[in-house]
């Protein structure tokens, strides 16, 4: 497990609550996860969700295309896991 760092990765997610997110896709112009960042990697993350914000460090799996919320490093929400609407 390595930390990752990689230029234009972005996906979408219909993911709701403080769990980890599930990845549903590349966004437009952006590669996806699985080939920026390779499974059992960790990184840097940010989620938008409407006003809310998170950012923080995760782990990315390929097994369910998910990414963890390991550590986070602001947000919105005091800090906390942002509670993502889905």
């Amino acid at each position: 497990m390595a930390l990752v760092l990689s230029d234009r990765v972005k996906e979408t997610s219909v993911t709701s609550g403080t769990g980890s997110v599930t990845l549903t896709g590349a966004f437009g112009g952006f590669v996806s996860f699985s080939a920026g960042i390779g499974n059992g990697n960790t990184t840097y993350y940010a989620i938008e969700n409407d006003t809310r914000w998170e950012i923080g460090i995760g782990t990315y799996t390929s097994a369910g295309n998910s990414l963890s919320r390991d550590t986070v490093l602001g947000s919105s929400s005091s800090g906390s896991k942002i509670t993502l609407d889905g």
